[in-house]
């Protein structure tokens, strides 16, 4: 890659991380956050409960503000929008750290943070889709794989922060100190970080595969979102299948197993929370090598080989869960490295849609999907496994989700007009 290449992905790279660390953080502080922003009186269980449905806003919006993002990401440009997306996000992520807490402001607090989450997921509906976009289209045709592949391994360390600064603050503050001001470090670090984020975003450049397109955009009076769903809808399907794959496996697979592992099978929330953090590490350099083999033997192919090999990791990984072996950890964290695969999924979509639209292809399929299936796969699985006792439920959700992987690699092909670098 070009210097220029390498300071795009770079600086795409810590937006993305510091997006994804805002918009996550405030789960690994749910406890905290119910008792500062609902009335002491409230059941604990039901203070978290509202404390999550105002994390739900913040993933309901997620389409709404991808088409807005994405509707002027096509029309004016991809730089300006990614510039936008991430104040969006970091502005209220620090405005969260600041907030009153209901002692002091009563009803008018948990209002403040709802408002501050619906800020927050309008922003990431237009970040994530405009980052990998962003990428793709400033690197050569065969380094795109490599290029959403480095993007991912950033969106993960964001997580992977989040849950790192979570464990410092929580294992060296006591209760009161987390209370009156522990949990408003985070918030603020996050904020700060992200808006110096912003300001040295003004130093990428535009887009070459935009810049080819601009004169033509400006003399195309149609609403992208209406080409796209027009003429593209075969896009929008596989958009949305390989969305489903993403969100339900990485959900389930990092997100949802630690707490199945802690109540199900009794295992010690540190031992839980060190392996999941290497688990995610694994993932991080996962990502990039499943990029580096979709430039090598090709998207599908790749997607295809490594949907294989999530099938076979995860169903070894819950066999050993149940047979209660040594090898569980092991599985587990190999299993982080194997489902890197589901980075090619944004890969596929990118590549599916034509430059002039595709900015809200990709933001349309990839945040109805996400907010449908990534919102409701916790959801599911706790049904199915507290409520009918299917402890094994997940297994056979990644499981099905890994053989649609397999199909999808094997059916789809990259349509030619699809090419990122065809500017270049």
């Amino acid at each position: 890659m070009s210097r220029n290449d390498i300071k795009t992905l770079s600086l795409a790279s810590l937006g993305g991380a510091l997006e994804y660390y805002d918009f996550i953080v405030a789960v690994f502080f749910t406890k905290l956050l119910a008792t500062v922003f609902f009335p002491p009186h409230t059941p604990p269980w039901l203070a978290q409960l509202e404390v999550f449905c105002i994390f739900a806003a913040g993933y309901l919006v997620r389409p709404i503000g991808g088409i807005f993002f994405a509707h002027f990401g096509d029309r004016i440009g991809r730089k300006k929008m990614f510039a936008l997306s991430l104040f969006l996000m970091a502005a209220p992520t620090l405005l969260i750290g600041l907030l009153p807490s209901y002692a002091t402001f009563g009803l008018g607090a948990p209002l403040l943070f709802l408002l501050c989450r619906v800020l927050q997921g309008l922003s990431v509906g237009g970040e994530v889709p405009g980052a990998w976009i962003f990428c793709a289209e400033h690197v050569r045709r065969d380094r795109v794989g490599l290029a959403c592949g480095l993007l991912m391994s950033g969106l993960c360390t964001g997580i992977l922060l989040g849950a790192l600064s979570a464990k410092f603050l929580i294992g060296n503050l006591d209760a009161d100190s987390l209370t009156t001001w522990g949990w408003r470090v985070p918030f603020i670090a996050g904020g700060l970080f992200g808006l110096i984020s912003v300001y040295l975003r003004r130093y990428l450049q535009e887009t070459p595969v935009f810049e080819a397109l601009r004169a033509k955009r400006q003399a195309d009076s149609r609403l992208p979102l209406s080409v796209v769903l027009t003429q593209h809808g075969k896009a929008v399907l596989f958009g949305l299948l390989v969305t489903w794959v993403f969100s339900g496996i990485f959900v389930l697979y990092f997100l949802y197993t630690p707490t199945l592992l802690q109540t199900q099978f009794h295992f010690a929330p540190k031992e839980v929370f060190t392996n999941n953090s290497w688990s995610i590490l694994g993932l991080i350099v996962g990502s990039s090598v499943a990029g580096w083999a979709a430039d090598r033997i090709g998207g599908g192919r790749a997607y295809a080989i490594g949907s294989a090999a999530m099938l076979a990791v995860s169903v070894a990984f819950f066999m050993a869960l149940a047979a209660k072996s040594a090898a569980v950890w092991p599985l587990y964290i190999a299993g982080g490295f194997i489902i890197g695969t589901i980075t090619l999924g944004p890969y596929i979509i990118v590549k599916s849609f034509p430059a002039e639209v595709r900015f809200t292809g990709f933001a349309l399929s990839y945040n109805v999907a996400y907010a449908v299936f990534g919102g409701t796969a916790p959801a599911l699985a706790s049904y199915l496994v507290g409520k009918q006792g299917f402890v094994m439920a997940p297994a056979w959700y990644i499981a099905a989700l890994s053989v649609l992987g397999m199909l999808i690699g094997v059916i789809w092909r990259a349509p030619r007009h699809a090419d990122p670098a065809a500017a270049h």
